[in-house]
C-alpha cells in the first residue's frame, strides 16, 4: 500500500512565524496554509457509528465546543437542518481572465466543480483544496446552461448563440449543433438520460433526442423568453418559467400545458424541483421565492427576504426542506420551509448578481458563482464557531469576527 502524503501543516506554521519574526519585506511571496474541507473523516466515523448504535432513533448532536471538530459526521447524520447550513466563508477562486461566472456545477463524482463563464470557457477547480486544475475554452460565445446525465459519462452545455454540445467527462467534445436561434438560458435531462429539454429566448420549449440530436418536440406556449426549465427528477413533466411571469407545467410526452401559476408578478429567473420530485422552487425578479407544492398544484409557502431581484436557487441533496437562494445584489440566504423567514442571510457574500448556486452531494459545501467574476465556497460551521458577525453576513466596516 501507498503511505499517505506527509502533513507539512507543522513546518510551513513554523516557516510563518519566522518570517514574521525577521520581517517580511513584501516582495517575498508569503507561505500561505491552504484551507480544506474534507467531509470523508466523518463519513467513516458515521459508518462506525450506525453498525453500533443501539437504535436508528438516536438523535446526534454537535457540540458546542471547537475540540468537538473531530466528532462531526457528514449532514446525513443529523436531523436538525441547523447543522447542514453552508454560511461559514471557505475559499474564493477567480480565473487569471475575469470576467462573471454563468453557471456552477459538480462533477458527477463531486471530486471538482465546473464553471462556465462569459468568456466561453469551462473551468475546473478542486473539489476538496479549492485550487485551479484546468481550463478549456469550450464556447466562441457566454456559457449559459450546463447539466450532467444521470450516469454521470455525459456533460450537455448550451451558449448565448443557442449552440448546443456534447462533452465526455474528460471534456472531450463530440458533437455540436444549432438548438435554437437565440440564447439558451436553461437545460435538463430527463430521468433516464434518452431525452433533454432546452429553453431560448426565442419564447420555445425544446425536448431533444439525445443520441440522435434530433427536435423531437417544440413546446409553445409562453409569451417571451423562456429563462428557466426543468425536467421533474423522476416523472415525466416540466415546469418552465418565463419573462412572462408565469410558470408552466408540462406533458413532454404530448407537448401540452398541463396548468399555469401566477403567483409571481415579474420575470421568473430560475427554478428548481426538491430532491424528493414534490416541490417546485421559483425565484423572480418580484423579490420573492415562492415553492409550490405539485400534489395539490398549490403555492406551498412565500419566502420574503430579498431586497432586490432572486437570481438563482439550490435545493439541499440531504435536507428536503432546506433552499438556497442568491440575489441580484450579492446576497446568499438559507431557508428552512415552511418558514417564511430567511435562517441565515450573507448580505454581502457577493458584490453583484449569483447568477448560480450548486451544493455538494454530501450536502457539506455550497459553491456560488457571480457577476463579480469570482467562485465562492461556503462550508458548515465549526462547533462552536459563530460566523454570524464576519464581514459577510454584516459587512466588512461592521465584521467582528
Amino acid at each position: 500500500p501507498v503511505p499517505p502524503p506527509a502533513d507539512t501543516r507543522e513546518e510551513q506554521l513554523a516557516l510563518l512565524a519566522a518570517q514574521e519574526k525577521l520581517g517580511h519585506d513584501g516582495k517575498r511571496q508569503r507561505i500561505r496554509a491552504r484551507r480544506t474541507v474534507d467531509p470523508y473523516g466523518g463519513i467513516e466515523r458515521w459508518k462506525i457509528y450506525k453498525s453500533v448504535r443501539a437504535s436508528p432513533r438516536d438523535e446526534l448532536f454537535i457540540r458546542p465546543q471547537p475540540d468537538y471538530l473531530i466528532d462531526l459526521l457528514p449532514a446525513q447524520a443529523y436531523r436538525n437542518f441547523s447543522t447542514s447550513i453552508c454560511s461559514r466563508y471557505a475559499h474564493t477562486s477567480m480565473n487569471k481572465l475575469r470576467c462573471p461566472v454563468n453557471i456552477v456545477t459538480f462533477t458527477p463524482d463531486a471530486r471538482r466543480i465546473l464553471t462556465g463563464s462569459t468568456s466561453g470557457e469551462f473551468t475546473l477547480w478542486n473539489g476538496l483544496t479549492f485550487n485551479f486544475e484546468t481550463i478549456l475554452q469550450a464556447h466562441d460565445t457566454a456559457v449559459r446552461a450546463l447539466a450532467w446525465s444521470h450516469s454521470g459519462q455525459w456533460l450537455l452545455s448550451a451558449d448565448n448563440a443557442g449552440v448546443i454540445k456534447y462533452f465526455q467527462g474528460n471534456m472531450n467534445n463530440l458533437q455540436i449543433f444549432q438548438g435554437h436561434n437565440e440564447s439558451i438560458r436553461d437545460a435538463s435531462w430527463a430521468p433516464n438520460d434518452e431525452r433533454f429539454v432546452t429553453g431560448a429566448d426565442d419564447g420555445v420549449i425544446k425536448i431533444w433526442n439525445f443520441e440522435r440530436m434530433k427536435e423531437e418536440r417544440v413546446l409553445t406556449g409562453h409569451g417571451w423568453d423562456v429563462k428557466c426549465v426543468k425536467w421533474h427528477p423522476t416523472k415525466g413533466l416540466l415546469a418552465s418559467g418565463s419573462k412572462d411571469n408565469l410558470v408552466k407545467f408540462w406533458d413532454p410526452r404530448t407537448g401540452n400545458v398541463l396548468t399555469t401559476l401566477h403567483g409571481h408578478k415579474n420575470t421568473i429567473q430560475a427554478l428548481a424541483w426538491s430532491p424528493n420530485g414534490h416541490m417546485v422552487a421559483t425565484a423572480s425578479r418580484d423579490q420573492l421565492v415562492k415553492v409550490f407544492d405539485i400534489r395539490a398544484m398549490k403555492e406551498f409557502v412565500t419566502l420574503r427576504g430579498h431586497k432586490k431581484e432572486v437570481c438563482s436557487l439550490a435545493w439541499h441533496p440531504i435536507h428536503s426542506d432546506v433552499l438556497v437562494s442568491g440575489g441580484s445584489e450579492g446576497s446568499i440566504l438559507h431557508w428552512s420551509l415552511p418558514d417564511p423567514a430567511p435562517k441565515e442571510t450573507l448580505e454581502f457574500a457577493h458584490d453583484s448578481n449569483v447568477w448560480s448556486l450548486a451544493y455538494h452531494p454530501l450536502g457539506h459545501l455550497l459553491v456560488s458563482a457571480s457577476n463579480d467574476h469570482t467562485t465562492k465556497f461556503w462550508s458548515r460551521g465549526r462547533p462552536g464557531m459563530r460566523t454570524s458577525q464576519d464581514r459577510f453576513h454584516v459587512g466588512k466596516e461592521n465584521a467582528t469576527e
